[in-house]
Protein backbone atom coordinates (compact mmCIF):
# COMPACT_ATOMS: atom_id res chain seq x y z
CA UNK A 1 0.00 0.00 0.00
CA UNK A 2 1.59 3.15 -0.58
CA UNK A 3 -0.78 5.33 1.14
CA UNK A 4 -3.57 4.73 3.60
CA UNK A 5 -5.61 7.00 5.72
CA UNK A 6 -7.73 5.63 8.06
CA UNK A 7 -10.07 7.95 10.42
CA UNK A 8 -8.63 10.88 10.00
CA UNK A 9 -9.86 14.11 12.13
CA UNK A 10 -9.12 17.37 11.43
CA UNK A 11 -10.63 20.88 13.28
CA UNK A 12 -10.49 24.09 13.46
CA UNK A 13 -10.09 25.84 16.65
CA UNK A 14 -10.57 29.53 17.18
CA UNK A 15 -12.42 32.04 19.62
CA UNK A 16 -15.86 34.01 18.84
CA UNK A 17 -16.13 37.79 19.31
CA UNK A 18 -17.20 36.42 22.91
CA UNK A 19 -14.02 35.12 23.32
CA UNK A 20 -15.55 31.73 23.13
CA UNK A 21 -13.55 28.87 21.69
CA UNK A 22 -15.40 27.86 18.51
CA UNK A 23 -14.91 23.88 16.83
CA UNK A 24 -15.50 23.32 13.32
CA UNK A 25 -15.23 19.63 12.56
CA UNK A 26 -13.27 19.48 8.86
CA UNK A 27 -12.43 16.24 8.63
CA UNK A 28 -14.78 13.49 10.41
CA UNK A 29 -13.43 10.26 10.03
CA UNK A 30 -11.76 10.36 6.39
CA UNK A 31 -10.25 6.85 5.15
CA UNK A 32 -9.52 5.83 1.94
CA UNK A 33 -6.45 4.22 -0.04
CA UNK A 34 -3.66 4.79 -2.46
CA UNK A 35 -1.61 2.11 -4.55
CA UNK A 36 1.07 2.58 -6.51
CA UNK A 37 0.53 3.22 -10.16
CA UNK A 38 -3.16 4.14 -9.35
CA UNK A 39 -4.77 7.29 -10.17
CA UNK A 40 -7.54 7.89 -7.09
CA UNK A 41 -10.05 10.70 -7.82
CA UNK A 42 -11.50 12.70 -4.98
CA UNK A 43 -14.53 14.51 -5.54
CA UNK A 44 -17.08 16.87 -3.50
CA UNK A 45 -18.64 19.89 -2.83
CA UNK A 46 -16.94 23.42 -2.32
CA UNK A 47 -16.11 22.79 1.80
CA UNK A 48 -16.19 18.96 2.00
CA UNK A 49 -12.82 18.70 3.01
CA UNK A 50 -10.73 17.61 -0.77
CA UNK A 51 -7.77 20.06 -0.19
CA UNK A 52 -7.51 19.78 3.52
CA UNK A 53 -7.21 16.27 3.51
CA UNK A 54 -4.06 16.37 0.77
CA UNK A 55 -2.54 19.07 3.24
CA UNK A 56 -2.96 17.34 5.70
CA UNK A 57 -1.47 13.99 4.28
CA UNK A 58 1.17 16.01 3.26
CA UNK A 59 2.09 17.74 6.59
CA UNK A 60 1.08 20.98 5.44
CA UNK A 61 -1.49 21.95 8.50
CA UNK A 62 -1.20 25.34 9.56
CA UNK A 63 -2.93 26.69 12.50
CA UNK A 64 -5.92 27.22 13.28
CA UNK A 65 -6.19 23.71 11.93
CA UNK A 66 -5.29 20.61 14.01
CA UNK A 67 -4.95 17.31 13.39
CA UNK A 68 -6.86 15.94 16.31
CA UNK A 69 -6.84 11.99 15.30
CA UNK A 70 -6.42 9.16 12.75
CA UNK A 71 -3.42 7.54 10.73
CA UNK A 72 -1.64 8.32 7.47
CA UNK A 73 0.75 5.37 6.45
CA UNK A 74 3.15 6.34 3.43
CA UNK A 75 5.29 3.14 2.37
CA UNK A 76 4.14 1.68 5.53
CA UNK A 77 5.59 4.85 7.52
CA UNK A 78 3.40 6.66 9.92
CA UNK A 79 3.60 10.27 9.26
CA UNK A 80 0.64 11.38 11.59
CA UNK A 81 3.89 11.38 14.52
CA UNK A 82 6.45 11.74 12.60
CA UNK A 83 8.95 14.84 13.56
CA UNK A 84 8.77 18.20 11.11
CA UNK A 85 12.01 17.73 9.99
CA UNK A 86 11.47 13.63 8.87
CA UNK A 87 7.85 14.89 7.26
CA UNK A 88 10.74 17.85 4.93
CA UNK A 89 12.50 15.22 3.90
CA UNK A 90 9.59 13.22 2.36
CA UNK A 91 8.14 16.37 1.19
CA UNK A 92 9.30 17.46 -2.30
CA UNK A 93 11.21 13.92 -2.69
CA UNK A 94 8.88 11.25 -2.27
CA UNK A 95 5.88 12.59 -2.36
CA UNK A 96 4.33 16.20 -3.91
CA UNK A 97 2.07 18.21 -4.75
CA UNK A 98 0.84 20.70 -7.54
CA UNK A 99 -1.89 22.67 -6.47
CA UNK A 100 -3.83 25.14 -8.35
CA UNK A 101 -3.17 28.75 -9.44
CA UNK A 102 0.21 28.24 -10.40
CA UNK A 103 1.89 31.18 -10.73
CA UNK A 104 0.91 32.80 -6.83
CA UNK A 105 2.67 28.71 -6.09
CA UNK A 106 6.26 29.72 -8.17
CA UNK A 107 8.46 32.19 -6.20
CA UNK A 108 8.54 35.43 -8.13
CA UNK A 109 11.89 36.41 -7.31
CA UNK A 110 13.65 33.88 -8.33
CA UNK A 111 14.14 32.05 -12.45
CA UNK A 112 12.48 29.35 -12.96
CA UNK A 113 16.17 26.99 -13.52
CA UNK A 114 17.12 28.60 -10.09
CA UNK A 115 13.57 27.37 -8.58
CA UNK A 116 14.46 23.85 -10.10
CA UNK A 117 17.69 23.19 -9.13
CA UNK A 118 17.18 24.79 -5.48
CA UNK A 119 14.65 22.22 -5.17
CA UNK A 120 16.42 19.50 -6.71
CA UNK A 121 19.96 19.78 -4.31
CA UNK A 122 17.87 20.15 -1.27
CA UNK A 123 17.04 16.47 -1.84
CA UNK A 124 19.51 14.87 -3.70
CA UNK A 125 22.68 17.25 -2.82
CA UNK A 126 24.93 16.85 -5.59
CA UNK A 127 26.59 19.53 -7.86
CA UNK A 128 24.96 22.58 -9.70
CA UNK A 129 25.76 21.32 -12.79
CA UNK A 130 24.05 17.19 -12.25
CA UNK A 131 20.30 19.43 -10.94
CA UNK A 132 21.13 21.68 -14.62
CA UNK A 133 20.84 18.64 -16.25
CA UNK A 134 18.21 16.82 -14.39
CA UNK A 135 15.91 20.31 -14.69
CA UNK A 136 16.71 20.34 -18.48
CA UNK A 137 15.29 16.55 -18.50
CA UNK A 138 12.29 17.04 -16.44
CA UNK A 139 11.01 20.27 -18.12
CA UNK A 140 11.31 18.55 -21.60
CA UNK A 141 9.37 15.39 -19.82
CA UNK A 142 6.76 17.77 -18.86
CA UNK A 143 6.26 19.15 -22.51
CA UNK A 144 8.11 22.43 -22.27
CA UNK A 145 9.63 23.90 -25.39
CA UNK A 146 13.10 25.17 -25.31
CA UNK A 147 14.14 24.17 -22.07
CA UNK A 148 17.45 26.59 -22.11
CA UNK A 149 15.46 29.31 -22.99
CA UNK A 150 12.59 28.72 -19.98
CA UNK A 151 14.99 28.22 -17.63
CA UNK A 152 16.64 31.56 -17.61
CA UNK A 153 12.64 33.03 -17.73
CA UNK A 154 10.52 34.90 -14.79
CA UNK A 155 6.94 33.36 -13.18
CA UNK A 156 5.59 36.49 -15.06
CA UNK A 157 6.61 35.34 -18.40
CA UNK A 158 4.92 32.62 -18.75
CA UNK A 159 1.23 31.37 -19.66
CA UNK A 160 -0.96 30.07 -17.21
CA UNK A 161 -0.73 26.55 -19.25
CA UNK A 162 2.98 27.00 -18.87
CA UNK A 163 3.45 27.89 -15.37
CA UNK A 164 1.41 24.93 -14.73
CA UNK A 165 4.32 22.61 -16.59
CA UNK A 166 6.60 24.17 -14.07
CA UNK A 167 4.91 23.09 -11.48
CA UNK A 168 4.43 19.76 -12.49
CA UNK A 169 7.86 19.65 -13.21
CA UNK A 170 9.24 21.10 -9.74
CA UNK A 171 6.48 18.13 -8.20
CA UNK A 172 8.30 15.58 -10.76
CA UNK A 173 11.97 16.19 -10.19
CA UNK A 174 13.16 14.56 -7.40
CA UNK A 175 11.02 11.52 -8.95
CA UNK A 176 7.98 11.17 -5.72
CA UNK A 177 6.08 8.06 -5.41
CA UNK A 178 2.87 9.55 -4.91
CA UNK A 179 1.79 12.80 -6.55
CA UNK A 180 -1.09 14.73 -5.26
CA UNK A 181 -2.70 16.84 -8.13
CA UNK A 182 -5.22 19.42 -6.25
CA UNK A 183 -7.38 21.01 -8.87
CA UNK A 184 -4.29 21.60 -10.98
CA UNK A 185 -5.80 22.80 -13.95
CA UNK A 186 -8.30 25.39 -12.19
CA UNK A 187 -8.56 28.79 -14.33
CA UNK A 188 -6.81 26.99 -17.53
CA UNK A 189 -9.20 27.02 -20.94
CA UNK A 190 -10.80 23.27 -21.42
CA UNK A 191 -7.86 22.11 -24.46
CA UNK A 192 -5.12 23.50 -22.05
CA UNK A 193 -6.91 21.62 -19.18
CA UNK A 194 -6.70 18.13 -21.52
CA UNK A 195 -3.25 18.64 -22.05
CA UNK A 196 -2.35 18.92 -18.46
CA UNK A 197 -4.43 16.10 -17.61
CA UNK A 198 -2.71 13.90 -19.93
CA UNK A 199 0.74 14.25 -19.16
CA UNK A 200 0.37 14.11 -15.15
CA UNK A 201 -1.92 10.67 -16.05
CA UNK A 202 0.57 9.70 -18.83
CA UNK A 203 3.92 10.11 -16.51
CA UNK A 204 1.94 8.31 -13.94
CA UNK A 205 1.55 5.40 -15.79
CA UNK A 206 4.93 5.45 -16.88
CA UNK A 207 7.08 5.82 -13.46
CA UNK A 208 4.30 3.46 -11.98
CA UNK A 209 3.44 6.62 -9.58
CA UNK A 210 0.59 6.99 -7.40
CA UNK A 211 -1.67 9.58 -8.37
CA UNK A 212 -4.43 11.49 -6.23
CA UNK A 213 -6.56 13.63 -8.57
CA UNK A 214 -9.04 16.26 -6.66
CA UNK A 215 -11.37 18.10 -8.34
CA UNK A 216 -14.68 19.48 -9.11
CA UNK A 217 -15.38 17.48 -12.54
CA UNK A 218 -16.69 14.06 -12.45
CA UNK A 219 -16.26 13.96 -16.35
CA UNK A 220 -12.48 14.32 -15.41
CA UNK A 221 -12.20 11.50 -13.16
CA UNK A 222 -14.69 9.01 -15.28
CA UNK A 223 -11.63 9.87 -18.31
CA UNK A 224 -8.46 9.50 -16.09
CA UNK A 225 -9.25 7.91 -12.90
CA UNK A 226 -9.03 4.44 -11.68
CA UNK A 227 -11.01 4.70 -8.40
CA UNK A 228 -13.13 7.72 -7.15
CA UNK A 229 -13.35 8.72 -3.21
CA UNK A 230 -16.97 10.93 -2.79
CA UNK A 231 -16.69 13.10 -0.01
CA UNK A 232 -19.22 15.01 2.00
CA UNK A 233 -19.05 17.35 4.99
CA UNK A 234 -15.08 15.68 5.71
CA UNK A 235 -16.41 12.06 5.40
CA UNK A 236 -15.48 9.48 2.38
CA UNK A 237 -19.07 8.81 2.14
CA UNK A 238 -18.51 6.23 -0.70
CA UNK A 239 -15.26 4.75 -2.43
CA UNK A 240 -14.87 2.39 -5.31
CA UNK A 241 -13.64 1.98 -8.63
CA UNK A 242 -14.91 4.45 -11.42
CA UNK A 243 -16.89 2.44 -13.31
CA UNK A 244 -18.70 0.63 -10.28
CA UNK A 245 -19.65 4.03 -8.78
CA UNK A 246 -20.67 5.28 -11.65
CA UNK A 247 -22.50 2.62 -13.06
CA UNK A 248 -24.30 2.05 -9.95
CA UNK A 249 -23.65 4.95 -7.23
CA UNK A 250 -25.03 3.76 -3.67
CA UNK A 251 -24.78 6.88 -1.59
CA UNK A 252 -27.71 9.80 -2.25
CA UNK A 253 -24.87 12.08 -2.26
CA UNK A 254 -23.40 10.48 -5.20
CA UNK A 255 -26.29 10.44 -6.71
CA UNK A 256 -27.40 13.57 -6.02
CA UNK A 257 -23.64 14.72 -7.93
CA UNK A 258 -24.45 12.72 -11.00
CA UNK A 259 -27.68 13.42 -11.38
CA UNK A 260 -27.01 17.40 -10.74
CA UNK A 261 -24.85 17.07 -14.30
CA UNK A 262 -26.51 15.27 -16.81
CA UNK A 263 -23.53 16.17 -19.22
CA UNK A 264 -21.04 15.56 -17.35
CA UNK A 265 -18.76 13.42 -18.74
CA UNK A 266 -16.94 15.66 -21.15
CA UNK A 267 -13.86 17.93 -19.94
CA UNK A 268 -14.56 20.91 -18.60
CA UNK A 269 -18.03 19.90 -17.08
CA UNK A 270 -18.08 19.79 -13.48
CA UNK A 271 -20.43 20.11 -10.47
CA UNK A 272 -19.79 24.07 -9.57
CA UNK A 273 -23.41 25.26 -9.41
CA UNK A 274 -26.19 26.98 -7.12
CA UNK A 275 -27.44 24.63 -4.44
CA UNK A 276 -27.83 24.14 -0.85
CA UNK A 277 -24.75 25.98 1.31
CA UNK A 278 -22.59 23.40 2.82
CA UNK A 279 -23.23 22.38 6.12
CA UNK A 280 -22.33 24.19 9.13
CA UNK A 281 -18.96 22.27 10.45
CA UNK A 282 -19.82 24.15 13.93
CA UNK A 283 -22.67 22.70 14.12
CA UNK A 284 -23.39 19.08 11.96
CA UNK A 285 -25.79 17.10 12.87
CA UNK A 286 -25.56 13.97 14.52
CA UNK A 287 -25.39 10.58 12.77
CA UNK A 288 -25.74 11.04 8.55
CA UNK A 289 -24.41 13.94 8.04
CA UNK A 290 -26.03 14.36 4.61
CA UNK A 291 -29.54 13.38 6.39
CA UNK A 292 -31.11 17.41 6.50
CA UNK A 293 -30.36 16.93 2.20
CA UNK A 294 -31.29 13.12 2.16
CA UNK A 295 -34.33 12.21 -0.03
CA UNK A 296 -34.42 8.41 1.38
CA UNK A 297 -33.38 9.35 5.00
CA UNK A 298 -35.25 7.63 7.55
CA UNK A 299 -34.86 7.17 11.66
CA UNK A 300 -31.87 5.06 11.84
CA UNK A 301 -30.32 8.12 9.64
CA UNK A 302 -29.57 9.68 13.21
CA UNK A 303 -26.84 7.36 14.10
CA UNK A 304 -23.96 7.35 12.03
CA UNK A 305 -23.49 4.72 9.10
CA UNK A 306 -20.61 2.22 8.58
CA UNK A 307 -19.40 1.79 5.72
CA UNK A 308 -21.14 -1.08 3.64
CA UNK A 309 -18.82 -3.08 1.51
CA UNK A 310 -21.17 -3.81 -1.71
CA UNK A 311 -18.49 -5.63 -3.28
CA UNK A 312 -15.17 -5.56 -5.50
CA UNK A 313 -13.72 -2.90 -3.29
CA UNK A 314 -17.17 -0.50 -3.54
CA UNK A 315 -18.05 0.93 0.19
CA UNK A 316 -20.49 3.55 1.04
CA UNK A 317 -21.18 4.58 4.64
CA UNK A 318 -24.75 5.02 4.07
CA UNK A 319 -27.66 2.87 6.06
CA UNK A 320 -29.64 2.97 2.57
CA UNK A 321 -26.64 1.37 0.66
CA UNK A 322 -27.06 -1.06 -1.87
CA UNK A 323 -31.09 -1.00 -1.08
CA UNK A 324 -33.83 -0.63 -3.60
CA UNK A 325 -34.77 3.02 -3.85
CA UNK A 326 -38.01 4.03 -5.22
CA UNK A 327 -38.76 5.57 -8.53
CA UNK A 328 -40.05 8.44 -7.07
CA UNK A 329 -37.55 8.81 -4.42
CA UNK A 330 -34.69 8.47 -6.74
CA UNK A 331 -36.54 11.11 -9.31
CA UNK A 332 -36.18 13.44 -6.40
CA UNK A 333 -32.75 12.77 -5.53
CA UNK A 334 -31.88 13.28 -9.43
CA UNK A 335 -33.86 16.40 -9.86
CA UNK A 336 -32.71 17.89 -6.53
CA UNK A 337 -29.24 19.95 -6.09
CA UNK A 338 -25.96 18.14 -4.65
Amino acid sequence: MLLAVEDLHVHFISRSLRNRLRTARALNGVSFRCEAGEILGIVGETGAGKSLTAHAAMGLLRPPARLIGGSIRFAGRELASLPDAERRALRGREMAIVVQNAKSSLDALCRIGDQLIRLYRAHRGGGEAAARARALEVMAAVGIPDPERRMRAWPHELSGGMAQRVLIALALINEPKLLIADEPTTGLDVTVQAQILDLIVGLARERGMGVILITHDLGVVAHYCDRIAVMFAGRVVETGPVRAVFGAPAHPYTRALIGATPERLTIGRGTRQAGPPPPNLYALPEGCHYRDRCPVAGPECAAPPADRDLGAGHLAACWHAGAETSAAKLLQSRDGSA
